[in-house]
């Protein structure tokens, strides 16, 4: 039950550089509420987070009020004092620090004591795990976990802070519909507890079903807040763009011959004689369920995992691809299920994370970049992709998740591939830059790519896909034409231990 404001912000704004990222935004967080906040991505979302978690500092004017009394954060340190905890998008963990670590390490540092108590972590840690039902040993290397069991490690190291206030940051985005149900019950429990949380993601149907109020946030201000029963899908994402959005189902295009063929490829404890074949002009879209082995088959295409055995062809001739260099010299390229981690250079600018495929055409005597052609390069990419803001010296970690994922293409397509694999494409991305990302691959795939989809989102399966292919235990399980393909055939193949009937083959 919800209680008074335990939070208030009043006029919070942020100014960058040539950036109003925030203007003037006032809104109020209960105690004991789930209040979502949501917006495109620019729409001052991760301002606002940084801010709460003191990694930013408000432009002056701005007020954060706990209990009724004025604060400051100058440091994430005394957010964490003030029993505010954040588990951001990015996740932000140390892959080569054991999950114990991982759980308690900020606690330590809050702390500020030389001696390590290893055995009160170990018992805070157990009980954080217990706490979101989990069941991981705390000696594990981190980066030794599925990517899952890492955001729910993330949020469990939120719990140990005793927080009053948890900011989630996309928490679901690589959670399997079972392992959400569990996080939604977790949040039901802290809820009932008089913990606030503040829930931030882009899956519309997770906002209705957890959420008590929503807020808003349009180019850097305050739409609104509002209950989340006085609102529709459709008027929630009216208020976030400020137009109506529609989501079409893409025109099919002719597809022509086959261009990748892949016999029996399979590698023990990942996946077993995955065989299938995709033509010119084709988006091919393999589906399946948290663990069913998809990331690991596009790893594998792309020489990030070799496989045991199995065979692959380009057009019509065999490859050997045992590493990514070998992928790309055949012209096969791989856009990761993690732009941050995986596909983007975070301290480098827009135009360094573009050019940096085509480094040997850019090059001039004595191997010399020279700064027309790199200039005159991004640009081209900037204005096919629209990027935006259209800013080649901005660094690509100050753009939103949309425009990020453009700059991963960007990169890719410059050197002019022929198989383009996306693995998660619109993974954290807002619904107008998704309907802008999901025209990107038909146009592409219309030019005469081949373009393999990964994406555990079903309505984007059946709107951008020609064909579905459905894993199940690292295996296929299924596979439709996209005309005999609904999300309630598509989950039982990716459910059922045997495929209905009436599946096609």
């Amino acid at each position: 039950m919800t209680g008074d404001s335990f939070l208030q912000l009043e006029g919070i704004s942020k100014t960058y550089p040539g950036v109003k990222a925030l203007d003037n935004v006032s809104l109020d967080i209960r105690a004991g509420e789930v209040h979502a906040l949501v917006g495109e991505n620019g729409a001052g979302k991760s301002t606002l987070i940084k801010i709460l978690a003191g990694a930013e500092t408000p432009d002056p004017g701005s007020r954060i009020i706990i209990d009724g009394q004025p604060v400051e954060f100058a440091h994430p340190l005394e957010a964490l004092r003030a029993r505010i905890a954040v588990t951001y998008q990015d996740l932000s963990l140390f892959p080569n620090l054991s999950v114990l670590e991982n759980i308690t390490i900020s606690r330590e540092i809050e702390a500020g004591d030389n001696i390590v108590d290893w055995k009160e972590m170990r018992v805070t840690a157990q009980a954080a795990l217990e706490r979101l039902g989990l069941d991981i040993n705390l000696d594990t290397r981190l980066a030794d976990l599925s990517v899952a069991n890492q955001q729910l490690v993330a949020i469990a190291r939120g719990l140990v802070h005793d927080a009053r206030l948890l900011i989630l940051d996309e928490p679901t985005s690589s959670l399997s519909r079972g392992e959400i149900e569990s996080l939604f019950k977790v949040i039901a429990t802290l809820k009932g507890e008089g913990v606030s949380i503040l829930f931030i993601s882009h899956k519309l149907d997770e906002i209705f079903a957890i959420s008590d109020r929503i807020t808003v946030l349009r180019d850097g201000q305050h739409v609104g807040t509002y209950p989340a029963d006085e609102l529709t899908e459709e008027q929630l994402i009216s208020l976030m763009v400020g137009r109506k959005l529609r989501f079409v189902e893409y025109e099919r295009n002719p597809v022509g011959p086959p261009i990748l063929e892949v016999k029996g490829l399979s590698k023990q404890g990942n996946f077993a004689d995955i065989s299938f074949t995709l033509h010119r002009g084709e988006v091919l879209g393999i589906t399946g369920l948290v663990g069913a082995g998809r990331t690991e088959v596009a790893q594998a295409i792309f020489g990030r995992l070799v496989p045991d055995s199995g065979e692959i062809y380009l057009e019509g001739q065999p490859i050997k691809i045992n590493s990514t260099a070998q992928a790309v010299e055949a012209g096969i390229a791989y856009i990761p299920e993690s732009r941050q981690t995986q596909g983007l250079f975070l301290g480098k600018t827009l135009a360094d994370n573009i050019a940096v495929t085509r480094l040997d055409t850019l090059a001039g005597r004595f191997r010399i970049i020279r700064g027309d052609r790199l200039a005159e390069h991004v640009r081209h990419w900037i204005k096919r992709l629209s990027i935006r803001p259209p800013y080649p010296r901005m660094l690509v970690d100050q753009f939103s998740g949309g425009n990020q994922q453009k700059a991963v293409l960007a990169k890719w397509l410059a050197y002019e591939p022929k198989v383009l694999i996306v693995d998660e494409p619109t993974n954290g991305i807002d619904v107008g830059a998704k309907s802008e990302i999901h025209q990107l691959l038909r146009d592409l795939a219309a030019s005469g790519f081949g373009i393999i989809m990964f994406s555990s989102e079903l309505p984007e399966v059946l709107a951008v896909c020609d064909r579905i292919l459905v894993m199940r235990r690292g295996r296929i399980a299924a596979e439709f034409a996209r005309e005999d393909a609904t999300q309630e055939r598509i989950m039982n193949a990716a459910i059922l231990d045997r495929p209905l009937k009436e599946h096609a083959s």
